[in-house]
């Protein structure tokens, strides 16, 4: 079994309110869970109004399907107009990791 977690620092546009990062995020959030069936949440820089620190993580029997998926994640938020991708983290656990 493999896991791999994703970290995507992103700096979001517009925003002047804690109430509109959430209105960014949770589309953000629940778009990556529906097409890559992936955990995913928001895990950090929750009292700053223009960043956001995504965590995302996927479990499989494959390492390049656990990498696949989660580059698919990375592209998918950096192509979103409204997020800059400030940072990417991407770490992986495989039976060798005991």
């Amino acid at each position: 079994m493999y896991v791999g977690v994703l970290e995507l620092d992103v700096l979001l546009g517009d925003v002047h309110s804690l109430k509109q990062k959430r209105s960014l995020v949770r589309p953000v959030l629940a778009e990556l869970r529906r097409k890559f069936e992936v955990a995913v949440a928001e895990a950090g820089h929750l009292d700053l109004h223009r960043r956001a620190l995504l965590g995302v993580s996927c479990v499989a029997a494959d390492p390049g399907h656990v990498t696949a998926v989660l580059e698919r994640c990375e592209r998918l938020v950096a192509a979103r107009p409204e997020l800059e991708l400030l940072a990417v983290r991407q770490r992986m656990l495989g039976p060798e990791d005991d």
